[in-house]
């Protein structure tokens, strides 16, 4: 990312926070980034690009924290919990904005739709730093239980003014805790596993 791509993404999510998502124009963030307005059309020409730029810059400092290793005393569970809550460690200084953001795809559909293949993506590389494969049907179905799960602790997440995130910690954790024992009873009544892409990695 270059440095101009930066200065635009700071001034992004800085005005998001202070004018909200929809209110918010092109014109407002080449004004903030001190760009003109085709200089910014062609680093990002919509708001939607610029959300899912910044969303990719807290997935690179996610990942960059994530071992190239797993720990083998580790569980799944275990390593997707770590992934996630350095996740919401990388957004607590943006949270304000991180909200106006997800309340503006909630409230219009289209908007939504436009934001949903950036937090699919999201998701995707999480499951991955977690270790867990991200493709396929059965990499689907992993991304839309987690964008759920996201979803839900999220709301939490908003309101947690602790300082070490403990109310977000627990609500992820219980979240986690309920996926596992449903992966668990589906697997014991055989239908945990989608039906196997050829080339596929195992579930």
């Amino acid at each position: 990312m270059t440095a101009s791509a930066d200065t635009v993404l700071d001034a992004f999510i800085g005005l998001v926070a202070e004018k909200g998502f929809v209110e918010l124009t092109l014109r407002d963030v080449a004004a903030a980034a001190d760009l003109g307005l085709a200089e910014l059309y062609r680093l990002y020409p919509d708001k939607v690009a610029l959300a899912a730029a910044f969303m990719a810059r807290i997935d690179s400092i996610v990942l960059a924290e994530t071992a190239s290793t797993d720990d083998p005393e580790e569980t799944a569970r275990d390593r997707l919990f770590d992934v996630m809550m350095r996740r919401y460690d990388a957004l607590k200084p943006y949270r304000t904005a991180v909200a106006a953001i997800r309340r503006a795809g909630l409230r219009d559909p289209l908007l939504g739709l436009a934001l949903a293949p950036s937090l699919r993506r999201s998701m995707a590389a999480m499951l991955e730093a977690a270790g867990l494969p991200s493709d396929g049907i059965s990499g689907a179905v992993r991304q839309n239980g987690l964008l759920a799960i996201h979803y839900a602790v999220a709301r939490v997440f908003d309101r947690d003014d602790s300082v070490d995130l403990s109310k977000t910690m627990a609500a992820l954790d219980n979240r986690l805790k309920t996926a596992e024992r449903w992966s668990q009873l589906l697997e014991r009544r055989g239908f945990s596993k989608a039906p196997r892409e050829s080339g596929s990695r195992p579930a």
